[in-house]
């Protein structure tokens, strides 16, 4: 959001809202147009005054709509509505949709060979490895799916080391099921301690060394996987 943007906050869609920890009211003229458009926001930022209408979610701020004249929201919506029935600009939604397939397509190819790379499975593992990156792949790379594999605020082989951790500690061990109490910092001690239990069972891929393979966590979780196959010798 631009510095200059007015941010107000309240429940979306009802005309009082906050700015600056001040009640005002939206003028009678303005409406309220929900986030999920982005040319449609663009191009009521565009025409003129708005106020952008925004939450906190998860420790960070994210907006959820803008308010702005009438006139200027159907304005917008109809020169939409005339661009998009263009033939032209089919093509050009077509060619976009492609383009962000292959661009997909070629990340989760790279974020694949990273998970690969973390792991080090023993080469006698090897079948196991491919199989945990499919899963962790399926789980985290999607776009909007919100998960650290999509983040850019690290690099690529960090993504794909916290995507494994992630996947483990609720497909290998009881965390989805866990009672935490709502103490600060709990939360966040327990899945330290259920990191270093994955970090230990990656370990015996690594080596090699798997005694009891019928109850192994990572094994089992990945054979009930839809679609799974047969276990792989080890």
């Amino acid at each position: 959001m631009k510095e200059d943007e007015i941010i107000v906050r309240g429940l979306p869609g009802k005309p009082n809202v906050f700015h600056e920890g001040k009640l005002i009211l939206v003028p009678p003229t303005w409406c309220f147009v929900p986030s999920g458009d982005p040319l449609l926001t663009r191009r009521i930022k565009a025409a003129g005054k708005y106020w952008v209408h925004v939450r906190e979610r998860k420790g960070r701020t994210e907006s959820i709509g803008l308010w702005a004249p009438v006139e200027h929201v159907e304005l917008a919506r109809k020169q939409i509505i005339a661009e998009r029935e263009d033939p032209a600009y089919q093509k050009r939604l077509e060619s976009g949709r492609k383009a962000r397939e292959r661009k997909q397509e070629l990340y989760c190819q790279d974020f694949r060979q990273a998970v690969i790379d973390f792991l080090q499975f023993h080469p006698d593992c090897s079948e196991w490895a491919e199989k945990f990156a499919d899963a962790v792949v399926a789980q985290s790379a999607g776009v909007g799916s919100g998960t650290v594999a999509r983040t850019q605020r690290i690099p690529i082989e960090k993504r794909a080391e916290s995507a494994v951790i992630a996947w483990m500690r609720h497909q290998t061990t009881a965390y989805d099921n866990m009672k935490i109490a709502r103490i600060k910092g709990r939360r966040f001690e327990v899945r330290r301690e259920l990191a270093k239990q994955s970090r230990a069972l990656l370990e015996c891929f690594r080596s090699g060394n798997i005694s009891d393979p019928d109850n192994n966590p990572l094994i089992q979780a990945l054979t009930k996987r839809k679609g799974a196959v047969a276990k792989p010798e080890i």
